[in-house]
């Protein structure tokens, strides 16, 4: 867990970093996602990771938390709502320090577990790798919503194989979430990384392949580009329909992004 712990430690520092620069008007100012502000996308996850932090600790308030929360939105509430109602007493700067005094102890917290230890979360229970390997998807993601809104390039990717594996091994999961029959085989996938790595999953095929950098996948699957926006490259029905719409998070199905709109929940 020593490695994971240490990128996900990484992920969240690199966008907590990027905030601290963020001025009064540009922490109000719109994303491409859902419209939220980089106020809420940093409640959003503060939110969850303090219930993270519940889950490893403190089972009983973690499942009132859960049971709360759906209630809430079986009445037709937002998450953004919920998020403001909960932390609207902090300004942007101030939410920022909460959030990193729960994710420096979230990732001290999960560094010490047995990376088979199962974590309770909403849905089926994930073990303590899995558990983290989410968080640094999801921190990722959001993060990247607020560098679009910039304008600005990522300047680091340490946790990018983390998240083109889990890309990888939710391949089931994008059909069965929308009830379609899963197409076999699993396409190979072939990666470059930023440093020049290739990573590769499944047998090498001509007929069957997901091709490219591995920015650009972590991207599709996280649903904050278009195929057609990638630089990916990809043959055969069970990739053509994968490339569609892969999804890497749980969830309800979620549209990937027209061409030319970085993502899709506007």
């Amino acid at each position: 867990m020593n490695k994971l712990a240490a990128d996900l430690m990484a992920e969240y520092s690199n966008l907590a970093n990027l905030c601290e620069t963020l001025s009064a008007e540009q922490w109000s100012q719109h994303t491409d996602f859902y419209g939220w502000t980089p106020w809420d996308e940093i409640a959003h996850l503060l939110f969850f990771d303090e219930a993270a932090l519940w889950a490893i600790n403190d089972v009983a308030r973690f499942g009132v938390e859960t049971a709360d929360l759906g209630r809430e939105i079986a009445a037709g509430e937002e998450m953004s709502g919920i998020t403001r109602r909960r932390y609207n007493h902090l300004a942007g700067p101030k939410l920022l320090a909460l959030w990193r005094q729960r994710h420096e102890k979230l990732v001290a917290t999960l560094r010490d577990l047995d990376p088979k230890t199962r974590v309770p979360w909403y849905g089926p229970s994930m073990s303590a790798r899995s558990f983290a390997t989410a968080r640094l998807m999801e921190t990722w993601a959001h993060g990247q919503d607020i560098w679009d809104m910039l304008g600005q390039e990522r300047t680091s990717n340490s946790g990018l194989k983390h998240i083109t594996h889990l890309g990888v091994t939710t391949y089931t999961w994008t059909f069965i979430n929308r009830k379609l029959v899963v197409p076999e085989p699993v396409p190979y996938v072939n990666l470059q990384a930023p440093n020049g790595e290739q990573w590769a999953w499944g047998e090498p095929s001509e007929q069957n392949y997901v091709q490219g950098p591995a920015l650009d996948f972590a991207l599709l699957v996280t649903q904050r580009r278009n195929r057609e926006d990638t630089k990916l490259t990809w043959a055969g029905d069970a990739a053509d329909q994968w490339t569609q719409f892969a999804q890497c998070f749980a969830g309800e199905p979620a549209d990937s992004p027209p061409a030319g709109v970085r993502v899709s929940h506007t």
